[in-house]
């Protein structure tokens, strides 16, 4: 059983009765998000595909007080290692076997740096294929569409597809609706949306562009728990 709660942005956990998993876990400033994530029972991993604060958010302090190890590209790892955090570092098209289950960081293209007094590099941003709670999840992270989304679709055949819909930033409704055709998954959740004034408010238009394709969209409000499997 995979049970997976939005906390809003791209902010997700992800539980299978033993084992629970944060990404992107952006709490603090984040105007959508309802949950603390100092009042969990406990956090296993935390995964963070880019260094903008709004997709690192809290994990450094998460990985503190649940001694998580944060999964993240090899710059960013080593980012959140110097501020005390535990981490495992990873790079494109690498897997990994944690206590969860596998991990598998993918492409995306988007842009990453830690914007604090400065600009610090953080690495190129990533996607995550995740086995876990008995179903393969592609989160795509922050990601403009791309051809070899196909290659995700065919090599690892998710069962559960992540994506960001919100435009601007990221890709839009129709770019994103052309994902869903690449990787093909039996479920989409869209994410990245109606956080900021600048974003799409809404996913209708998302929703109305895959009504052609064979896939289940669940739409999870802030705080809004779905389960996928027995």
């Amino acid at each position: 059983m995979l049970r997976i709660t939005f906390n809003g942005h791209a902010n997700f956990l992800l539980e299978n009765g033993e084992y629970s998993i944060l990404i992107d876990p952006w709490f603090t400033g984040n105007p959508t998000a309802k949950a603390n994530p100092m009042d969990y029972e406990q956090i296993d991993v935390i995964l963070v595909t880019h260094g903008h604060g709004d997709h690192l958010g809290d994990a450094i302090e998460i990985s503190k007080k649940y001694m998580a190890p944060i999964v993240a590209p090899f710059e960013l790892a080593g980012f959140c290692q110097r501020r005390g955090a535990h981490v495992i570092p990873m790079n494109h098209g690498g897997q990994r076997i944690t206590e969860c289950g596998r991990v598998k960081m993918t492409n995306a293209i988007h842009s990453s740096a830690f914007i604090g007094k400065g600009a610090e590099y953080t690495g190129n941003p990533c996607g995550f294929i995740i086995d876990f709670g008995g179903q393969r999840i592609y989160f795509a992270g922050d990601t403009a569409l791309f051809g070899d989304m196909k290659l995700i679709g065919e090599l690892e055949s998710p069962d559960i597809a992540i994506l960001p819909i919100g435009d601007n930033f990221t890709m839009g409704a129709k770019d994103a609706a052309k994902a869903v055709e690449f990787i093909a998954p039996k479920h989409v959740i869209p994410m990245h949306y109606a956080t900021f004034e600048v974003l799409d408010q809404s996913p209708d238009a998302f929703i109305e562009a895959i009504a052609h394709l064979d896939v289940e969209p669940v739409i999870l409000e802030v705080g809004q728990s779905h389960e996928f499997g027995g």
